[in-house]
């Protein structure tokens, strides 16, 4: 793999000590995720599980009457598919790709055959990990509930790019105000609204689908006390990146 495809810039796989990850990584497979592409309909069978490395994964409830709204968000620091060593086998949500770039995917019999392997008289650390990662997990989901019934648009739009901003090297999205309606699960018209609001604080630049943060301190000043829960509960959880992407000023 060339420096710019490196499947550690995924922390799950970055944590593994070199024993664990030589064992999965000749089964790891770079695949590209373009923006939109959905990746699981919820009860489809996990046949793969996917490690995001530069793109980001949102996790959607989807409604019987078509409408949508995003649970959970996850990047370089997760993986999709955690019902497959959970016990599920299937997806619970629909996972599509919200900001493109690349992920490695491993075949879920594989993934198993680490997650229940035994090293001495505990479990594998790829284990421990994946059992720390859905509990961030959970909390995330739990508190977006909390956020989408309680706080404003504009707070959930902060909390949504805050959260993107941790898991990309960049301070961009291409994002229209359409996709960010059905990931929020508000009208396109909130979303233009609190979009405008951070746009004349000076906070964000938003044009023709991109979107550029431009005071990042200002945004945490403004988002409600979720996006803090949710980072500080996964920084808790899981160790730092010994390879952390450098974000973009």
């Amino acid at each position: 793999m060339t420096d710019s495809h490196d499947p550690r810039q995924n922390h799950l796989l970055d944590a593994l000590p070199e024993t664990e990850y030589e064992r999965i990584s000749p089964h790891l497979e770079l695949v590209q995720m373009p923006l939109g592409e959905v990746l699981y309909e919820s009860g489809a069978k996990l046949s793969y599980v996917y490690l995001p490395t530069t793109c980001i994964v949102s996790l959607l409830c989807v409604m019987e009457n078509g409408a949508s709204a995003e649970i959970a968000v996850v990047g370089n620091e997760g993986i999709i598919g955690v019902a497959l060593f959970m016990g599920g086998e299937t997806m619970l949500n629909r996972a599509v790709v919200q900001s493109a770039g690349y992920a490695y995917r491993l075949r879920g019999h594989l993934l198993m055959q680490e997650f229940t392997r035994a090293e001495g008289p505990r479990n594998g650390v790829l284990h421990n990990l994946l059992l720390r990662y859905t509990q961030a997990l959970i909390t995330q989901t739990a508190q977006t509930a909390v956020c989408n019934r309680h706080h404003s648009v504009d707070q959930q739009l902060c909390r949504w790019l805050l959260l993107s901003l941790d898991r990309l090297t960049s301070n961009e999205l291409i994002m229209t105000q359409e996709l960010i309606a059905n990931m929020l699960g508000v009208r396109r018209e909130g979303v233009t609204e609190a979009a405008g609001n951070l746009q004349r604080a000076g906070l964000i630049d938003y044009n023709r689908g991109r979107i550029t943060v431009l005071d990042r301190q200002g945004l945490e000043s403004r988002v409600c006390e979720c996006y803090q829960v949710v980072k500080t509960e996964l920084d808790r959880l899981l160790p730092a990146p010994t390879h952390p992407f450098e974000q973009a000023d």
